[in-house]
């Protein structure tokens, strides 16, 4: 492989994954089902639920529920390691995500600090995530958001 060719497939990579958390926090839906994940993901919420293969729609419609009573949902990543190998590539991304709910008495925000293991891989249409288990680190704030 060039060295052009493993940067560009590192830029994709990267574009995928930031794709990933900013349309999670537009809320963009199906841009993630369409243009993010593969159909099934080896999916780790890293809060205790459904851990194994499951479709990403599924995953999907998890997150516009869980997050629907949000006012703001903002992710930040970086810390961006991939190991490529062909066509699917590991890679590392440290994140903060702070979700905001104005009507909470408690505090208004929760933040989770932790890192992703996520997969992808090379398709027709792009690289797209195949593989998403997060390891939570830090909660701080109001983690009911009551």
């Amino acid at each position: 492989m060039s060295e052009i060719s493993n940067l560009t497939d590192r830029l994709a990579i990267v574009d995928v994954v930031t794709r990933m958390f900013v349309y999670t926090d537009q809320r963009r839906w199906q841009d993630l089902v369409d243009a993010v994940f593969t159909p099934k993901v080896d999916f780790d919420g890293g809060f205790g639920g459904p851990v194994g293969e499951r479709p990403a729609t599924d995953i999907v419609e998890d997150w516009r529920v869980g997050l629907g009573e949000l006012d703001e949902v903002h992710h930040q990543s970086g810390n961006h390691l991939i190991e490529l190998a062909g066509d699917t590539a590991n890679v590392h991304a440290d994140a903060i995500a702070v979700h905001a709910k104005n009507s909470a008495t408690n505090g208004k925000t929760r933040t989770f600090i932790g890192s992703y293991d996520i997969g992808v891989e090379r398709t027709p249409n792009g690289w797209r995530v195949n593989r998403f288990h997060y390891h939570l680190k830090v909660i701080d704030g109001n983690a009911d958001l009551t």
